[in-house]
């Protein structure tokens, strides 16, 4: 394996490790919101249901096919399907969609890795770039549990 496969795999691997490390996070806090306006554990793991969905789908498959998208920013919600979902119910959708997101990309050939895309505030990206973007995107998120957990 090369460097470029490396770093690939690595990316690939961090992005499929996300939804057992959300489901520890989700299932340890409180259910209620840590503060007026936050969400709930639920209320998260819904909006990266959404991103993967409406904005990491997508622009992958614009990846895979199109010569150089341009991608505006998407002020992403939440999934709004099944209302009465239960937090393990959630989770289990979330690793449904998130395995999708890791075949799409690992099923991206050299020139899907290759080809770039523009994004409104994040300028010219590449998949790995963007795949990038979502792994801050997840880990912003995965962070907001320790800070609703730690003393105030």
């Amino acid at each position: 394996m090369n460097a470029l496969s490396d770093d690939r795999e690595r990316l690939i691997a961090a992005l499929a490790a996300i939804p057992p490390r959300l489901a520890v996070a989700a299932r340890a806090a409180s259910p209620d919101p840590s503060a007026p306006g936050e969400w709930t554990p639920s209320d998260i793991v819904r909006h990266l249901i959404a991103a993967d969905l409406e904005v990491w789908h997508p622009r992958l498959a614009q990846l895979a096919a199109e010569d150089h998208p341009r991608w505006p920013w998407v002020d992403t919600g939440r999934w709004t399907a099944e209302p009465e979902a239960t937090l393990d119910r959630l989770l289990d959708a979330y690793t449904a969609t998130r395995s999708s997101t890791v075949a799409m990309l690992s099923a991206l050939d050299e020139s899907g890795w290759a080809r770039t895309g523009t994004h409104a505030t994040f300028g010219e990206l590449d998949a790995a770039g963007l795949m990038a973007r979502a792994l801050d995107h997840d880990e912003e998120h995965l962070a907001s549990f320790d800070q609703a957990d730690a003393p105030g």
